[in-house]
């Protein structure tokens, strides 16, 4: 069967990024599509929205439209008509529901969930936070962490932490490397600490692509004797040993070997939720003296 190639025109008020997570989540589904994608970001008046309107006569396709400025989305809809393409409103579904559920018009604003409220300065501090405190830099400041992830060299630690920290969690990384000392803030951690593990082949992979970016051994902080950094059985043995640690101290450990940062970063967020939950639990027992303190 043979690749239909199909422009996409994703027309937003504000950054995009809701479109493009629906575009990508739906596209992916179909195996001959190649999608050539138009990105129309901060549309907010007529003559923004003609330098779309003048893409899309250029190079027709299907639209997906996040705009509320009802003005706007007229002439947008008038234009999809007269050329023909389809256009979905793809927040209109759950306005309209939560319009009928609460009884109230919605505001038509466009932007409003990048207001600079007190989520936006918590997600700014966390990547303060992450680069303050990447790969176990300012061990004492490890306390104030969301959550600890630890794991030998190359193991997604640091992209991760940066994604959490894009949700308003400080992410604090500690690197696992055999014969060194642990970090004495892995030794009463007052949040969760998870471990990142990938299979052997996949993490050297990673590593040699790493090594050929930067040129040099010394770069990433190994000894430039350090041939083991990249052979199999060293490697093996380096995740065999740092996977044993972390069941030894009871940390659960995610195997990233086959999956997106997205992905991992929402099983953490599910562990986090987890030992919040089994912590207050405890707590709550301790004070109604069902348990010994």
């Amino acid at each position: 069967m043979s690749t239909h190639r199909l422009n996409l025109h994703l027309v937003s008020d504000a950054t995009g990024e809701t479109l493009n997570a629906i575009a990508r989540a739906t596209t992916v589904q179909f195996e001959h599509l190649a999608i050539v994608p138009h990105r129309w970001s901060l549309i907010r008046t007529r003559f923004q929205l003609h330098r779309v309107l003048d893409g899309l006569q250029a190079e027709p396709g299907p639209v997906l439209s996040s705009l509320v400025d009802r003005a706007l989305r007229s002439e947008l809809d008038m234009a999809c008509d007269r050329l023909g393409v389809p256009i979905v409103h793809v927040l209109d579904q759950v306005m309209t529901m939560l319009q009928d559920h609460l009884g109230e018009q919605a505001s038509a604003r466009p932007g409003r969930q990048y207001i600079l409220d007190a989520d936006y300065f918590r997600r700014i501090d966390a990547i303060h936070y992450v680069l303050a405190h990447d790969d176990g830099q300012a061990q004492a400041g490890i306390a104030e962490a969301d959550i600890i992830l630890v794991g030998v060299s190359r193991s997604s630690k640091t992209p991760t932490s940066f994604y959490l920290a894009n949700r308003g969690i400080k992410a604090g990384n500690i690197p696992l490397v055999p014969g060194i000392a642990l970090s004495d803030a892995l030794d009463n951690p007052r949040c969760p600490v998870v471990g990142l593990t990938l299979d052997p082949q996949s993490l050297i992979d990673i590593r040699r692509h790493r090594l050929r970016m930067l040129g040099t051994h010394q770069a990433i902080g190994q000894a430039p004797d350090r041939g083991d950094y990249t052979d199999l059985e060293a490697v093996t043995a380096e995740l065999l040993w740092a996977k044993r640690l972390c069941t030894s101290r009871g940390w659960p450990v995610i195997d990233v070997s086959r999956r997106s940062i997205e992905e991992t970063a929402a099983t953490i967020i599910q562990l986090m939720e987890s030992w919040t939950e089994r912590r207050l639990k405890a707590e709550a027992e301790r004070r109604s003296g069902t348990i010994t303190p």
